[in-house]
């Protein structure tokens, strides 16, 4: 049974992903966003009550208002940015459920925006230039996302054949996916990009076998087994349940959400307490941001999560990992999953982020 303030997501789309550098290099995380949000705010026929965007790496300014207006939603849309580091596109639709379930709105456009290409670069007030702000205070273990993942693969026994094996997976099904036109519902073309630029033919376990590893001297996270830095945005048109009765679409009901924390000094786990706190029979379909695979399998088997069955057309270690943006791609996966191509009736989507964080949601198609 759905309640009528029960949010549910009726549309859902992004833009293709791209390599930092590449072929979105051109484009500002509001320029990003905004063709994403005017395609979205065509399923309704009145002005969305608010934006929510994940962003993490800047430039400020508040991109969602920012992209609102670039959009042509209107002077009297407004804006709110999110960050919650890599879990801020999927804490921006949380958030806009929320307030759909405490009756603050009918519609909202949520999701995140990234643009390392065009990010700003950071200085502090000696001139020193560094790459990312803290993510715990003096004195608590605060290490970078590569060696955190080394950590977190050898305190969970997560062999690196293994996380080459899921590495080449998440791209065969990547392009797989890409050969048989799975994603082209889902994506908005940008200055005419139109398809995702990272997933790799060919990239078997022996290939990836030869990578030296990347962050620490005996790690087993590889360039190979890690996602990309790059540029994306996507976002979801929540509704409520009343309102989606009115349009008479079928969508997919956010049942249950949960964030959590653990040990920054293993933040790749963070996902796991937020997996845990959300009970229930195994989902039809799991979308999990791959950041890198040593770190997400330990967090599949923390949770009890087949391998196997996770990321069905490839996560973010083939497509990429626009960070603000990531957690929407979840979302829109699912969304196109479950609801436009009819895998299954149930999803979770789930990751972990920086600081120790982890955001997992549960979803039910309803129709």
């Amino acid at each position: 049974m759905t309640g009528d303030l029960t949010p549910v997501v009726i549309a859902a789309r992004r833009t293709p992903i791209g390599a930092a550098g590449g072929a979105l290099r051109a484009f500002t995380v509001d320029e990003l966003a905004a063709p994403v949000l005017a395609e979205l705010a065509t399923s309704l026929d009145t002005p969305v009550d608010d934006v929510l965007l994940g962003n993490v790496f800047g430039p400020g300014g508040n991109p969602a208002r920012v992209a609102a207006l670039r959009a042509g939603l209107g002077d009297r849309v407004p804006g709110m940015t999110v960050d919650r580091q890599c879990a801020s596109g999927l804490t921006a639709i949380v958030t806009a459920a929320t307030a759909i379930r405490a009756g603050a709105g009918s519609a909202y456009l949520a999701g995140g925006t990234e643009s390392p290409s065009t990010a700003p670069a950071r200085l502090r007030p000696d001139g020193t230039a560094y790459t990312r702000a803290p993510f715990a205070p003096a004195g608590c273990p605060d290490p970078d996302m590569g060696p955190a993942a080394d950590a977190v693969a050898a305190r969970c026994g997560v062999s690196r054949e293994r996380q080459d094996a899921f590495a080449a997976r998440s791209h065969a099904r990547a392009v797989a996916a890409q050969r048989a036109g799975r994603f082209d519902a889902e994506i908005v073309p940008v200055g005419g990009v139109g398809t995702d630029e990272r997933p790799r033919d060919r990239f078997t376990p022996e290939r990836l076998a030869r990578f030296r590893p990347a962050f620490t001297p005996d790690g087993t996270a590889t360039a190979a087994n890690s996602c990309g830095v790059n540029d994306g945005a996507a976002a979801v048109l929540v509704v409520s349940e009343r309102r989606r009765r009115e349009l008479g679409v079928p969508g997919l009901a956010l049942d249950a959400a949960a964030t959590r924390g653990c040990d920054p000094a293993l933040l790749g786990l963070g996902a796991v307490p937020a997996v845990r706190a959300l009970p229930g029979p195994a989902p039809d379909v799991v979308e999990f941001t791959e950041a890198f695979a040593g770190q997400v399998l330990a967090c599949l088997d923390a949770g009890g999560l087949d391998e196997r069955t996770v990321s069905p057309d490839g996560g973010a270690l083939a497509l990429g990992h626009p960070w603000g943006a990531s957690g929407a791609v979840l979302v829109v996966r699912l969304f196109h999953r479950l609801v436009v191509q009819g895998h299954g009736e149930t999803g979770l989507a789930a990751l972990s982020s920086g600081g120790g964080l982890g955001v997992a949601t549960r979803w039910r198609v309803v129709r």
